[in-house]
Parts: C-alpha cells; sequence; structure tokens
C-alpha cells in the first residue's frame, strides 16, 4: 500500500508540472504526422480543406500495478492530442487487448484506467491501439496509434521445489565437500525487475552433517568421518527464499533424504574366542557338525565372510563352508569318527573379508581368529570285523562238518558287548555251509562241486548280544578247488580218411584232448596207441608234446575195394596227481583224393560208376527223371478229364432229348453226322427262341415266322433257322447251342414237352421278398438269379461257325 502511495505522489506532482501539456511521463514519445482532417483551429474558424498538422500525442509505455487491491478502478495513464483545445469536439477510442473488459478510456478526457486487478504471471502485458475522431462526424482526426499496458510485478509468488522431496546417497566415511546433489526452486515472478525472482538457499535442518551453497543449491558434506553404523538416514531441510533472502522475500522449503552408503570400513569380529562343539561318533562323513559365526556391521558385499580352518591339531579331520545367505561358517565332517581312538579335536577358525577397501587398511587388519573345541560322543555301535572281506579255500568233496575258515568281530565300545555270528541265509540259499555263532568258524554242511558252482559268495552277520539290533556283515567268499575226478577225452569228434594215394609216415589227421577238472597250472595231455611197443601194419599215434597228438600211416596202398574203414584205438592220458586215462576209437575211412590231397568222395559204390561221373550229377539226373515222370502223368490225367467233360455238366442244365456229341460236324452238307430225323418236327414254337449261352432278353430276339404246318421237309425250317441265327448280333463268336424243335400247334393240352415248361409255366415274382427287410435279402437274391437262368431248351446241336 505504501508503495502505491508513493507512485501516486509521483503522478500528482508530475500532473501538475505538466498542467494542460501532453501526457508525458519522462523522456516522452512524440508521433507528428499529417492528417487528411482539420485541426482544431479550422473546425472552429473555417479552413478552405484538409491540412498536414503536427500530432500532439506524447506519452511512454502504460504501467500498471498487478494484484491492485483498491475499491476505485485503477488510473493507467492519460491520451491527449494537440487538437484538442478543451472545447469537447475530440472524442478519444480504444481498442486492442482487453479494450472495454479490463480498460477503459473516458472518450472525453482520455483518461485510461483498469477495471479489475491484474496478474502478471498470467499476463505480463497488453497491446491497444488508441484513436482521436471528431465527436460529431466520427472522423478520424489522426491516424490510428498503438501503445503497450505493461504489468508492473510485485513480490507475490514464493520459490518452489518442484521435484521435492529429494532422495540422495554418499559413501560414508566420505570427506567434507564430499559432492551429494544439487537442488534448485523456481520462482515465478519477474526476473527482470527487482529481486522478486533473485533466489538464495539455506539449511533450517541437517547442521552440521551438510552445507548448501547459496546461489547454486549444491549440497556437500560438512561433517568428516560419518559412519553408517552410527546413523544411516539424514533428513536435510532446505530452505529457498526471493528477494536475495532479504526480510520480507517469500520463501519455499523441500525436504532431502540422504543415506549414507556402506563402504567395507569394519573387520569380521566372533562374538566369542572359544566355540565348543559335541559331535556323536556315528556322523557320516560330510555331514554338518556345527555352526559358528563372526559379526560384519557392514552390509552387503562388504559382509561377506569367508572361514578357514588354520593348520594344526584336528584340523585335517573337518572342512568349513560359508551360508551364503546369513554368512554363518558351517563345519563339515571330513573323516570318519571313532570315540575309542580320539576322544576330542581343537583347532583355529579365521574369518576374514572377501572384498577389501584399500582406503581402510590403516584401520587394522579385516579378520578374526577363534577357537573350536569339539567334543566327540561316545554311541553304542555295531561290531566290526577284523577283516574287510574273507577269502577261503575248499577242495570239492570234501567230507561234511569240515572246517574251511573262520570270521573274527569285536565290539570296541567300552562295554566290549560279545558277538554272535550267522550266516545270511539269503546269500546261501542252498545250505552248502555252516558257522559257529560263538566261534565264527564256517564249516561245509554239503558235499561241494566245482563243476556246479565254482565260487560260493555268502555274508556273515555279527551280532551284539547286549543290543541285537546293532549287526554288521561281512562279506566271505569260498573257492571250490578242482581235485582230479574226470578222465580226459578227445576234444571232438573227428572224421578221419585216409587218401588211397597216401605214403608211409605221412600224419593224415591232428587231434586234441579236454578235461572236465580245473587246470592247476596249466593240463598236461599225453596221447599214444594201446599197442605201443607192439609193431602195428597201418596206422600209429604220434604225441607233439603240446597237448595234441598225430596219425600217422605206416603204410601206402591203401584201396577201398579191399577195406573201406579202419578202426584206430587212442588212449588219452592226464598229468594229475592220480593220473586219470581213457581210450578213444577213431574211424578212419578210406577215400578217393585228386592230385593235391583233396578229399573227392568215400563212398564204395562209387566204384562201379562211369568214370568223371560223381554223386552229385547222378541226383541231379535222377531228380529230373522225376519231374518229367510227374509232368507226364499230369498230362495224361488232364487229358482223361477232358474226355469226361461236356458243355453242360450241371444237372439242371439236363432237360429232354438233349444230346451230348464231342465231334465236330461237317458243316451244312453234312447229313450222315447225325439223325436228321430227331429235327423232324412239324411246328415250331411260336415265341422268340431262348438262349442258354446268354441271358434272355425281352424284345431282343427276332420274331419267328410260323411255320406252315402242312410242310414236309423240314429243310425250309433249317435254312430259316439258320438264317436268324447268322443275322443275330446278339450270338457268341464261338459254337453254340441252338433249339430247333418244332411241336406242332392245336393241341389241347399243348405241348407235353419239358422244353416248353418254361413257356407254359407263369414265373412267380419274388420281389416281395426285399420288402420283408435286410434278413430276407440274400434269399430273394437267390430266388431273381434261379428265375432269369430258366430257359426253354429242348435239343443241342454244335457247328463251327455256322448251323
Amino acid at each position: 500500500m505504501l508503495r502505491r502511495n508513493c507512485l501516486l505522489l509521483v503522478l500528482c506532482f508530475f500532473f501538475e508540472q505538466s498542467s494542460c501539456a501532453p501526457f508525458q511521463s519522462g523522456p516522452g514519445q512524440e508521433w507528428s504526422r499529417g492528417l487528411p482532417g482539420p485541426s482544431a483551429g479550422g473546425r472552429n474558424g473555417g479552413s478552405r480543406g484538409f491540412q498536414r498538422v503536427k500530432r500532439g500525442w506524447v506519452w511512454n509505455q502504460f504501467f500498471v500495478l498487478e494484484e491492485y487491491m483498491g475499491s476505485d478502478p485503477q488510473y493507467v495513464g492519460k491520451l491527449h492530442t494537440d487538437l484538442d483545445k478543451g472545447e469537447s469536439v475530440v472524442k478519444y477510442t480504444l481498442s486492442g487487448d482487453g479494450a472495454g473488459t479490463i480498460f477503459t478510456i473516458d472518450q472525453t478526457t482520455g483518461d485510461i484506467h483498469a477495471l479489475r486487478s491484474l496478474d502478471r504471471e498470467e499476463k505480463p502485458y497488453y497491446t491497444l491501439r488508441a484513436q482521436a475522431v471528431d465527436l460529431d462526424t466520427n472522423r478520424p482526426l489522426e491516424p490510428e496509434s498503438e501503445f503497450i499496458i505493461k504489468v508492473q510485478d510485485i513480490n507475490d509468488n514464493e520459490p518452489k521445489f518442484l521435484e521435492g522431496p529429494y532422495t540422495a546417497s554418499v559413501p560414508e566415511m566420505s570427506p567434507v565437500g564430499t559432492y551429494v546433489m544439487k537442488v534448485t526452486a523456481t520462482d515465478a515472478d519477474d526476473p527482470t525487475y527487482g529481486n522478486s525472482a533473485r533466489v538464495v538457499y539455506s539449511i533450517l535442518h541437517g547442521q552440521p552433517y551438510f552445507s548448501v551453497d547459496p546461489k547454486t543449491g549444491v549440497i556437500r558434506t560438512a561433517l568428516p568421518n560419518m559412519d553408517r553404523e552410527v546413523k544411516e538416514l539424514y533428513q536435510v531441510l532446505i530452505q529457498a527464499k526471493d528477494m536475495g533472502g532479504q526480510l520480507g522475500g517469500l520463501a519455499g522449503t523441500t525436504t532431502i533424504n540422504i543415506t549414507l552408503s556402506d563402504v567395507n570400513d569394519n573387520p569380521p569380529r566372533f562374538s566369542k574366542s572359544i566355540f565348543h562343539l559335541r559331535v556323536p561318533e556315528s556322523s557320516a562323513i560330510g555331514s554338518a557338525v556345527g555352526r559358528i559365526k563372526a559379526h560384519d556391521l557392514d552390509i552387503g558385499k562388504n559382509a561377506e565372510v569367508e572361514y578357514n580352518i588354520v593348520p594344526g591339531d584336528g584340523g585335517n579331520m573337518f572342512d568349513i563352508t560359508t551360508n551364503e545367505h546369513n554368512q554363518e561358517g558351517i563345519i563339515m565332517l571330513k573323516k570318519p569318527l571313532d570315540y575309542e581312538t580320539k576322544k576330542a579335536y581343537t583347532f583355529k577358525v579365521e574369518a576374514s573379508n572377501a572384498h577389501l577397501d584399500p582406503r581402510f587398511y590403516s584401520f587394522g587388519p579385516f579378520k578374526d581368529t577363534a577357537t573350536v573345541k569339539i567334543n566327540i560322543l561316545d554311541v553304542d555301535e555295531p561290531p566290526v570285523f577284523s577283516k574287510p572281506t574273507y577269502t577261503m579255500d575248499v577242495y570239492e568233496d570234501t567230507p561234511q562238518g569240515t572246517i574251511i575258515g573262520a570270521v573274527t568281530a569285536q565290539d570296541l565300545d567300552a562295554g566290549n558287548s560279545p558277538v554272535r555270528y550267522s550266516i545270511d541265509w539269503k546269500s546261501d540259499l542252498d545250505s552248502f555251509f555252516d558257522i559257529d555263532p560263538v566261534r565264527g568258524t564256517i564249516s561245509t554242511n554239503e558235499l561241494l562241486d566245482r563243476e556246479s558252482i565254482a565260487q560260493h559268495n555268502i555274508s556273515v552277520v555279527a551280532t551284539k548280544v547286549n543290543n541285537p539290533v546293532l549287526t554288521s556283515k561281512v562279506a566271505v567268499t569260498v573257492h571250490v578247488l578242482d581235485i582230479n575226478e574226470f578222465p580226459p577225452e578227445l576234444t571232438m569228434p573227428y572224421e578221419t580218411f585216409v587218401c588211397e594215394s597216401a605214403k608211409a609216415g605221412q600224419v593224415i589227421q591232428f587231434i586234441g584232448a579236454k578235461d572236465q577238472d580245473l587246470p592247476q597250472a596249466g593240463q598236461r595231455f599225453s596221447f599214444k596207441s594201446p599197442q605201443e611197443g607192439v609193431k602195428t601194419k597201418n596206422f600209429t599215434i604220434r604225441d607233439f608234446g603240446n597237448n595234441t597228438a598225430g596219425v600217422v600211416t605206416l603204410r601206402s596202398g591203401f584201396r577201398r575195394r579191399v577195406q573201406e574203414i579202419y578202426h584206430l584205438p587212442v588212449v588219452i592220458e592226464d598229468g594229475g596227481l592220480q593220473t586219470l586215462s581213457s581210450t578213444s576209437t577213431l574211424t578212419i575211412r578210406v577215400c578217393g583224393c585228386d592230385a593235391d590231397g583233396s578229399l573227392l568222395t568215400c563212398n564204395a559204390e562209387a566204384l562201379f560208376l562211369p568214370v568223371g561221373l560223381s554223386t552229385g550229377a547222378l541226383i541231379a539226373i535222377l531228380v529230373c527223371i522225376i519231374i518229367l515222370l510227374v509232368i507226364v502223368m499230369l498230362y495224361v490225367g488232364v487229358r482223361r478229364q477232358k474226355k469226361k467233360e461236356t458243355l453242360m455238366t450241371s444237372k439242371e442244365d439236363i432237360r429232354d432229348n438233349v444230346i451230348h456229341y464231342d465231334d465236330e460236324g461237317g458243316g451244312e452238307e453234312d447229313t450222315h453226322a447225325f439223325d436228321m430225323g430227331t429235327l423232324r418236327n412239324p411246328k415250331v414254337i411260336k415265341e422268340n427262341l431262348f438262349r442258354r449261352d446268354v441271358k434272355p432278353e425281352l424284345g431282343l430276339g427276332p420274331s419267328r415266322p410260323i411255320a406252315s404246318q402242312n410242310s414236309a421237309d423240314i429243310s425250309n425250317f433249317i435254312s430259316q433257322r439258320l438264317q436268324e441265327h447268322d443275322g443275330d448280333t446278339s450270338a457268341p463268336p464261338y459254337d453254340s447251342l441252338a433249339t430247333y424243335a418244332y411241336e406242332g400247334e392245336g393241341s389241347v393240352a399243348e405241348s407235353l414237352s419239358s422244353l416248353e415248361s418254361v413257356k407254359g409255366e407263369p414265373e412267380e415274382n419274388f420281389d416281395y421278398l426285399n420288402e420283408w427287410g435286410p434278413r430276407f435279402k440274400t434269399l430273394a437274391g437267390i430266388f431273381k438269379e434261379r428265375s432269369e437262368s430258366q430257359s426253354d431248351v429242348t435239343s443241342t446241336a454244335t457247328s463251327e461257325n455256322k448251323h
């Protein structure tokens, strides 16, 4: 209000200085133009015409205060022209932005007023146009001129933080002056007018930890070595004040949440120096026996801890790993425990950070050490055998009850309970063995046969007397040793032959031997003839000393005609402690061979065959002869079957007066091949002919003319029939049967021949069977086929192409 009053006083003083001169504030702007209209003086005293006169409008840019709160319209300024002599003949008009709504002008005096309060932030200036016109004629006295009314700013907007509240972070232990972030406040007032938009920043809350630059709004740390583990979150209140921070300026605030981010500035620390753990001796290898933890005040990867066992007493029995979720050290069992051997283990565990920050090496070593003491708990354990497995040997056929070995188990617990032994029945289903429950000796329960089962695998169970639930098993392997109980024999049944051209001393067969007994250090066989020492005439056995022998000829000149087969005994002995032998007989056949000794034939009957004709050739010749005989027999049978067959063989086709013959006719001129009297019939059938070789169809056959009853010769009748059949296009191209019967007409009983029964009897229609349903469909088809196949046949004859 004070400012507005001062401005009014200045304006009043200005008007007093200028009195009736044109409106002017400060150095005025003056436009001088010649107007086509008369001047004020010309209007009063008369003039000869429009003269170019000097316009006397002089004003500066008008200003109006924003946010005017007075009850009267706010005075803006005054318009005046030199043509206005105060005689009320000039009228002032106003147009443009807000003319008539926001701004108004007194038409007589030219005073401009603002009708309502204005806001510079809404619209900073208004462009209007003013003109002086004749009051009576409304004719422009001067050209229209444009001017601006600017809204003068006042400090009515406080600074605002458009993006607040803010969030920022800075590493802990940062030095003073470390950049945190920058904030900016905006003021809607005019930055070019006064200090209304000049903003200054300050901290209202958050000292002495942070500071802010008053001009730029940059926030920095103000306190060194701020520790996240002491305080992690800081809330800073920043103020932005206009008018350069002077008294009376408007202010805005915002909040900044600053978090100290973690750095690895803390080493891990065990909560205690000694950890006591207890572990049962029955714990499995790889199982967890305990957990320890070193606490690190840091977070994230800076709190990751690695655990290691310091080499020393008991360290090789255990291992330690890190749980990634809670950073605990899990102690794992590395080797089996035995309370009776060692009752306690002591070792040290070191905890260290996995990720170190070189800036904080000066803080000291980032690791800690603790002692772990593990006490082993005694557990009632099953008996322990003296060996992991047992192996025993026994000869086959050993008498029942013979002890073959023993097993031993012991209770290692403090109670030292007695142990009882048994054989797992699943491993000895046939009960070949027995065991002494107290001493653990194993004996045979049956006679053993190496050739049946050479090795027995049984399981012996040891049980504690004071706790039968605790048992242990051990595998016992029993090898059945072989004794010489089987004599040797030939490896295979040999087929031996000697060529007729064989010479004396020639080896004609190699032989070997086998033995079912188990070889001790490799079997040894010897071969000989039972006539050893006695001179033989034909063959002998030669032992090669390598478990093989050969059959050797003692002479030459073997002949199949003289003797075809020779028998040679062979004695075979093994090399066992108790030597066993056997005698086998080789059958030697005398065979014919070619020049290089290859076998040709060994059959004696081949001697009587032609030279060069082998047995295979004879068999081939015999097979060919048999095939030819079979073909001849089949041909004869077919010929006989054809003689018995006729053209019509079905009993249903037989009719009276039908002649069957199988000789070819001589044509039309042949009258001696058969009796013509059978064709002489005084009359012919008037109806159409029915053929037996084609299906009868109504309306297809040509109508036959009625033969004269008085005809004495049948030749004309036959000639007509031949012509009819020769011209019948439906006749088949092969020999067929035709009916030439004529029985006359005029009889009351009509024809008595069975050949005319088809014509005389009406055909029954079996179509009604189709209406009885699908069950009678097959029966209806049978009756239909039979009705269609019936025809009138009285006699048959054959010819080649014409009748």
